[in-house]
């Protein structure tokens, strides 16, 4: 039987705000390597394949993210089964249930490893050890999950009370499981520390896809059926497949713990799993988390990127683009971007949920991207702005192009800094060297194209009385964007 993961990949991470953002959340980032932790979450699997069937991945996440999963997936080397795009986030059990059943519609089923794309795991060895455990326990139709043998009374973690281990399977940490505590207080935290029987709750998930089906026709008949219905009218869009958007918006979001596996479980269970591991695993929910994980110095101090401390202690600072300097400081979250600083107590990480609350009711664009926007065909970067002007640095990966287009209220001038481009423009076609230039009035359809294999760089003036990214028609585009 082969082995399929399911990464979700619809996250937020709004406590890792400033450098995690709505449109490039924390997922997507490298936080402590070169690769992203989705990249990370991929990879952690191929030692797996000298000794399972392991099928291509299915990645779950929202359709705004859906570009950068397959550019970062390309640039990690992992081939994806398909890249399944929610309209909108319904938590995991629907997201689970609409993978599970788009597999078995392609008449395959294999057990499910499903992993959240956020999440860091340094003792990848012990992972793998748990997830062949799990393996052969799925193939017995028991549903399981993998709890974190905890290390303090952390109040930020549910947790997953175990009983009787399994016949034989003590020594491997299987365990029957009896009840789930979603984030508890400080003193439940530290009387199921002392307890000994309590394990994290890692959010990664084990079963099946033909009995996690089953099982949600018989607990969660409602959500099973929009869901179903969502995939059946769903359509494939290249190496996306689209959800129909009507019938899984009506699915009620749910979490897979309190749709299934709390119900199932208890005194009598005989369906439910709990496999206990060590392998250094975090779910990188605030700053603070990313500061343990982190290599600290001498003085305990955390540091990223052009960072000047002296007297300072116990502090993460993380310097995105210029030189962050600290005297005298102590057990602080310091965090500097393009167009964001954040200073934070440590021990009010989580705090900073509260932040990203408020600019939310603002609406500022700071909650939402960076002043470096990612696109399909690269990214571009605000570098100036004031009444009735806009200047951009449009950087154009080798062979991509941006969609033929005008614009009703702008028009824009183009230098060349970098590369060669192609340029539509109105009836003609013609390229642009560096230090070449071209005019592009109000109205006039056109596109900018790099055909070259080295990266095209463009600085693009836009003048007009109106500069909003929605002023735009597309009449073709590479990507299927409207």
């Amino acid at each position: 039987m082969s082995l399929c993961p399911v990464i979700l990949a619809g996250g937020g991470g709004t406590r890792l705000w400033p450098l995690s953002r709505e449109y490039y959340p924390k997922q997507f980032l490298p936080l402590f390597s070169n690769h992203s932790l989705l990249q990370e979450t991929l990879l952690r699997l191929d030692g797996l394949r000298l000794e399972l069937t392991l099928l291509d991945p299915v990645i779950v996440c929202n359709e705004e993210h859906r570009f950068l999963v397959a550019e970062q997936a390309a640039a990690a080397g992992v081939a994806l089964q398909t890249i399944m795009l929610e309209p909108e986030g319904r938590n995991t059990a629907p997201a689970l249930t609409v993978t599970a059943i788009y597999l078995l519609a392609q008449d395959q089923d294999p057990v499910l490893v499903m992993m959240p794309a956020d999440h860091q795991i340094t003792d990848v060895k012990k992972l793998q050890k748990a997830i062949k455990q799990g393996y052969e326990l799925a193939q017995q139709d028991l549903l399981i999950t993998f709890g974190i043998r905890p290390r303090s009374a952390e109040t930020g973690y549910g947790y997953i009370q175990y009983g009787e281990p399994l016949a034989g399977l003590k020594d491997a940490g299987c365990f029957r499981i009896k009840s789930f505590t979603e984030k508890p207080g400080r003193d439940t935290a530290e009387r199921y520390l002392t307890a000994g029987n309590y394990l994290w709750n890692s959010g990664i998930f084990m079963m099946k896809a033909s009995i996690w089906c089953e099982v949600m026709q018989r607990l969660q008949p409602e959500i099973y059926l929009a869901c179903l219905r969502a995939v059946v009218e769903g359509a494939p869009d290249n190496q996306f497949y689209r959800l129909n958007k009507e019938h899984f918006l009506s699915c009620r979001g749910d979490s897979i713990d309190y749709a299934v596996m709390e119900k199932m479980s208890g005194e009598n269970n005989t369906s439910t799993v709990v496999i206990g591991m060590d392998p250094g695993w975090s779910d990188v929910g605030a700053w603070s988390a990313a500061w343990m994980l982190g290599r600290q110095d001498q003085n305990k101090n955390v540091t990223t990127g052009d960072v000047i401390l002296h007297d300072s202690t116990d502090n993460l600072v993380r310097s995105e683009h210029r030189l962050v300097a600290a005297v005298g400081c102590h057990n602080l979250v310091i965090v500097e971007t393009a167009d964001s600083v954040l200073v934070a107590d440590m021990d009010k990480a989580q705090d900073i949920k509260k932040i990203t609350e408020q600019l939310k009711t603002a609406q500022r664009p700071e909650r939402l991207t960076h002043r470096r926007v990612y696109r399909p065909w690269g990214s571009y970067e605000t570098v100036d702005e004031g009444e009735n002007f806009q200047v951009k640095r449009l950087i154009i990966n080798p062979g991509k192009k941006l969609s033929l287009q005008s614009h009703s209220q702008r028009a824009e001038h183009w230098v060349v800094v970098k590369g060669t481009a192609r340029v539509t423009k109105g009836d003609e076609v013609f390229q642009l060297n560096r230090n070449e230039s071209t005019y592009i009035p109000v109205g006039t359809r056109h596109r900018l194209e790099n055909a070259t294999n080295d990266p095209l760089e463009i600085i693009e003036v836009q003048s007009g009385s109106y500069l909003g990214e929605d002023d735009i028609v597309r009449y073709a585009d590479d990507f299927g964007r409207k």
